[in-house]
């Protein structure tokens, strides 16, 4: 540590930090543009310039270096005088259209022209008029006139994406930002530009004019999709949800968010919603009142409970669900007297659970890895906040391994990959550890022959000190999941790298905890499927486009005498009896538990949508109506508190022990015959598969997937 001097006052300051650092510590602000705390460093606008003593020249704050007895003085007449001049310069060109711009009232320009504009300009010249670009769906820079040239975008790609999409061309007052050879910008993150850029360059293209910012009520949320539990603010007008924006969370997504938990809200202004209760009577749907449709489910369950018993009754949930949907559905079935729960729908191997799956880890300790093996994902696409932490692990010099059965960039460097088809993971893992007990002169788990890619990543796990086996989505629907854990956890006992999986859904560790699986006797989610049920209750879900029986699906439960859809949107029609319109996350209240197990509540954002009501008051009127006891909850913390039993909201409560270990399982090394289902990342859910924008996008059409290898 050194002292230096800012402003009159004494900062101590790691050496090797620059003044802006400083400043940030001692709570002084320095006008800046291009600086941005988690990009390098371009001091490329100038704006943050200083007065240090002894310099003959103001000096940039955020690329001058600290030393010891230094003194800076950040309003002196020198560093003012230098800044407004700065101001002056990057004003000369920029268009005086203040009035339509979209970052009008959030510009970092127009609050520093404020205080470091002049009230006119000396320039008369023509200003510089920059050519409109389209970048896809997205990102609009139809006003690229405005740029600065600070490079966040740029950097932004580079550093955190992954991907050099954007860069700056030519020279002088010719310089442009923009993609080459008429590229669109792809990246997953590619929404994080639109924040980072300080003027109204980059804007949003769903969100472009459709409100001012100081119209816009701000209310904070938590992502459904993925299971980072990206932490968001959502913005309403009119009851309305206009845009949504990431709420700045260090132990968990920082300050960036994925483009499905930043663009998805145009799925809860759409066509599909489903606003009101609906029956098919005749082959034809007709909406009802809430009344008639709860009365029509109860008389019916009874019915069907009557004729064919308790179990020929069962739900299958949506790990997206709130922790309190998830526990009142299986409380409702448990209290027919059925055991037929499952949030499993993608996955191929139904194995009963000792503990929790889960990461195994904190978020945040995934950018400080230094060795990690990643079995069974795609990774970039899977969880975009996880593969951005580890893309910061590998620039800080850690060795990925990958075992994956698609060819695919993961915009991250990859050391060793054992590409092969998903039939042969388990045996490509048995490779592993039999690397590595040949390496530690143990007996192997099970019998393998350790190739020179299967001795490099056992070589690579067998080093360093923080390290990780990481279980992805497809590892966790594969139909020998049972073997791939048990061989994962070994080769983490020997090695010390913590194990776990990456999970799928914003609710995943959630459902396991709230106990949505098959109790005693049940049948799982594959199993219902199939159409051994005759009264099934679908929440949040569309089986042909959310399970492993994908097109299959619909045969299997038109087989039932009753399927009751409980969704935000008209889906599943074709088969089922009665659609009750429930709640999406901005409109009820509920709990998600992330990938680390991490509780995370969230209130509602905006009224429910015509006659649409919480999932959690249907499933509790419901049962009323069934006469099952226990189900007197007014509000969803009610239902938290007393159903499902877990620790003060915000506590990472998950251990180690919670993990499911599975050692015991009988390893299978033969082929699996059947390929996991992962949902890409724009299908991942209904609401971000009917996001209007998201569909228009490269990911959406496939035009990035490539095909398994071949076995």
């Amino acid at each position: 540590m050194i002292e230096i001097e800012l402003d009159g006052k004494k900062v101590d300051i790691v050496e090797g930090s620059m003044i802006m650092h400083a400043a940030d510590k001692a709570g002084t602000y320095i006008p800046h543009f291009c600086y941005h705390k988690k990009l390098s460093i371009a001091a490329s606008c100038r704006m943050c310039l200083v007065d240090v003593e002894k310099m003959p020249k103001p000096m940039p704050a955020c690329a001058t270096p600290v030393t010891q007895g230094m003194i800076v003085r950040t309003k002196s007449d020198k560093a003012i005088k230098a800044q407004k001049s700065v101001m002056e310069f990057l004003l000369i060109n920029h268009p005086l259209d203040c009035p339509i711009c979209d970052q009008g009232g959030e510009c970092q320009l127009q609050d520093l022209a404020v205080g470091y504009g002049a009230s006119a300009s000396r320039y008369e010249e023509e200003k510089r008029v920059v050519a409109v670009k389209d970048v896809g769906p997205l990102i609009s820079m139809q006003e690229m006139s405005r740029c600065i040239h600070c490079t966040r975008c740029v950097r932004f790609g580079q550093e955190v994406a992954g991907v050099m999409e954007l860069g700056m061309s030519h020279r002088g007052e010719h310089a442009e930002i923009e993609t080459f050879v008429g590229h669109t910008v792809d990246s997953e993150l590619s929404g994080n530009m639109i924040d980072i850029c300080p003027v109204g360059a980059l804007t949003s293209k769903p969100f472009r004019y459709s409100a001012r910012t100081w119209e816009l009520s701000r209310r904070k949320s938590i992502s459904p999709h993925d299971s980072t539990g990206a932490n968001l603010i959502v913005q309403v007008k009119n009851n309305k949800v206009m845009r949504v924006v990431p709420l700045e969370n260090e132990a968990v997504n920082e300050c960036w968010i994925a483009d499905r938990d930043r663009f998805s809200y145009e799925a809860l202004n759409g066509d599909e919603r489903l606003t009101t209760p609906m029956l098919k009577q005749g082959g034809v749907w007709k909406s009802v009142d809430w009344q008639t449709a709860l009365e029509y489910v109860a008389n019916g369950l009874k019915q069907i409970k009557s004729e064919h018993g308790a179990a020929s009754m069962g739900a299958l949930v949506s790990p997206h669900s709130t922790l309190e949907e998830l526990s009142l559905a299986g409380a409702l079935m448990r209290g027919l007297g059925s055991q037929n729960v499952d949030y499993r729908l993608r996955n191929a191997e139904f194995m009963a659970s000792e503990g929790v799956r889960y990461l195994g880890t904190s978020i945040a300790s995934l950018a400080e890895l230094q060795r990690v093996l990643v079995v069974g994902s795609s990774l970039r696409k899977d969880h975009p906040l996880f593969a951005q932490r580890i893309r910061q692990a590998a620039r800080k010099g850690c060795t990925v391994n990958a075992i994956y059965a698609v060819a695919e960039d993961w915009a991250l460097p990859v050391s060793n990959a054992m590409l092969c088809a998903s039939s042969t993971w388990v045996q490509a893992l048995a490779d592993v550890a039999a690397a590595v007990a040949a390496d530690k002169g143990v007996a192997p788990l099970v019998a393998g022959t350790a190739s020179e890619t299967a001795k490099a990543i056992a070589k690579s796990l067998l080093s360093g000190e923080r390290k990780a086996i990481l279980l992805g989505n497809a590892a966790a629907h594969h139909a020998k999941a049972s073997s791939l854990l048990a061989l994962a956890n070994w080769i983490g006992e020997q090695t010390g790298a913590t194990v776990g999986y990456l999970t799928e859904a914003a609710n995943t560790v959630g459902a396991q905890l709230a106990g949505a699986l098959p109790g005693q006797g049940g049948l799982n989610a594959g199993q219902m499927l199939d159409g051994g049920l005759k009264a099934i209750l679908l929440m949040n879900n569309e089986p042909e486009f959310d399970s492993a029986a994908g097109a299959s699906a619909p045969t299997g439960l038109s087989q039932a005498e009753m399927v009751v859809t409980l969704s935000p949107f008209k889906s599943n029609m074709a088969f089922s009896d009665v659609l009750l319109p429930i709640a999406p996350f901005t409109e009820t209240s509920g709990t998600f538990v992330n990938a680390e197990g991490r509780v995370q509540s969230f209130h509602a954002v905006v009224k429910p949508l015509g006659e649409t009501r919480p999932a959690w008051k249907v499933l509790r009127v419901l049962a009323n109506l069934l006469g099952v006891p226990g189900f007197d909850f007014n509000s969803s913390e009610e239902v938290l508190n007393q159903v499902c039993g877990l620790p003060p909201v915000g506590e990472t409560h998950l251990t180690a022990e919670m993990l499911n270990n599975m050692t015991r399982v009988a390893i299978d090394l033969t082929p699996a015959t059947v390929a996991p289902v992962v949902a890409r990342i724009y299908a991942l859910d209904g609401t971000v598969r009917r996001a209007a924008s998201l569909q228009l996008t490269a990911d959406a059409k496939g035009t990035e997937l490539a095909q398994e290898v071949a076995a």
